[in-house]
């Protein structure tokens, strides 16, 4: 009868709050250093880029306690990792770090936009997904290019980093990314052993940022960041959580990343969305055999988040201090696997493959037109050829 007794609470305590401690874990450790990246490439200092991982943290954090007690479904918020590879491949924009503030403001608004004027998520999902996934796959391309810069410039820091993460891949392809993220913080640690500089601060610290609305900024940023986040993350997790018998409330979880993504944007956040990955961590059986207790695991992520973002702050300093390059080569071997399905996904459909193509193109070449970037320009690019290509051509039947 102990026995017994000492399975069920396993069963339906240890395996759900595991899975979610262990997805937020994954989904932290998976892509901190892409968020970083993308802050301080769009002009946030060190302690402005840990400004807007604690807050992108605490939103999402509260998002997913709040989605989780109310409808008891296993559904996990997350930051726009494609985002941040979009803001480290556009870089400083017109107006410098108030201007990104002011675009990050606005996908608050458009988000919530989305929540209110249901046609707005429809226009989005109109884009051709070819098209879609060709723009992110050239903004990702710039930064997955940098593990390769590194390694010439640095090998001897880069080399055992990559080392790591190629084992892993090997034995345990879950494992990589975290894996390859603790050998750069290693090589980070060692680094500064051997070039002493300041301590980092390790109280979390919010640094809020007056915003300055800039045409460019809301132009080549906030609507490519925008679509990004739709395309490549709202919308493959609605679609991950039906594939384990859950319908996502849209409306309301729109309106809880739009406020999400509001309420931080000041403090530095991007954006917060749906998560994908992290979502079918904690909705598939692995997280608990019945389906009506798997909520208990993405609403144990969200507590973990709280928890982390206690260490974000400290976790900005300490990376700061790293040589240029070390960082990156984490961010770029943290997205390869985003990469290749975006590029997957391009070329999927032969009738698509010329935007697709031409979209990929002009994101990657990373030219700024009009103080407007190149996400934007491919968008529009890829659009033109789509519509041009099917003019007057006949379905086939």
């Amino acid at each position: 009868m102990e026995r017994h007794d000492v399975e069920t609470i396993e069963d339906r305590l240890l395996h759900p709050v595991t899975a979610g401690v262990m997805a937020a874990l994954v989904g932290f450790a998976s892509s901190f250093a892409v968020v970083l990246a993308g802050l301080r490439a769009v002009g946030a200092t060190p302690a402005e880029a840990g400004s807007g991982l604690l807050a992108l943290c605490l939103t999402q954090a509260l998002g997913i306690l709040w989605l989780t007690w109310r409808h008891r479904i296993p559904l996990v918020l997350a930051w726009s990792t494609p985002g941040a590879a979009l803001l480290a491949s556009t870089g400083a924009v017109d107006g410098g770090w108030p201007a990104a503030v002011g675009a990050f403001l606005v996908v608050g608004l458009l988000i919530l936009l989305t929540a209110l004027w249901p046609r707005l998520g429809d226009l989005i999902a109109a884009i051709p997904g070819e098209i879609a996934q060709a723009m992110l796959a050239g903004v990702l391309l710039a930064i997955c290019l940098e593990p390769v810069r590194a390694l010439v410039d640095r090998p001897g820091l880069v080399a055992p980093i990559l080392v790591v993460w190629l084992v892993l891949l090997r034995f345990s392809p879950k494992l990589a990314v975290p894996g390859a993220f603790v050998t750069t913080l290693v090589v980070i640690a060692a680094y500064l052993v051997a070039h002493p500089a300041p301590a980092p601060r390790l109280l979390p610290e919010v640094v809020f940022t007056a915003p300055h609305l800039s045409w460019q900024a809301v132009v080549g940023l906030a609507v490519p960041l925008y679509v990004v986040t739709m395309a490549s993350q709202n919308v493959p997790g609605v679609a991950v959580l039906a594939t384990f018998g859950y319908r996502v409330p849209w409306r309301e979880s729109m309106t809880v990343t739009g406020l999400g993504t509001l309420a931080g944007a000041t403090a530095g956040g991007h954006a917060i969305n749906l998560a994908a990955i992290t979502a079918a961590m904690v909705a598939s059986p692995e997280a608990d055999p019945r389906p009506e207790r798997r909520w208990i695991a993405a609403h144990t992520a969200g507590w973990t988040y709280v928890l982390l973002a206690a260490a974000s702050t400290g976790l900005a300093g300490f990376v700061a201090g790293a040589p240029d390059g070390l960082v990156e080569t984490a961010a770029g071997l943290a997205l390869l696997g985003t990469l290749a399905a975006a590029l997957s996904g391009a070329t999927s459909s032969p009738t698509g493959r010329e935007a697709a193509v031409v979209t990929f193109v002009v994101a990657a070449s990373g030219v700024t037109l009009g103080g407007i970037g190149a996400a934007f320009w491919a968008l529009v690019a890829g659009l033109v050829v789509h519509v041009a290509l099917a003019w007057g051509r006949r379905p086939t039947a």
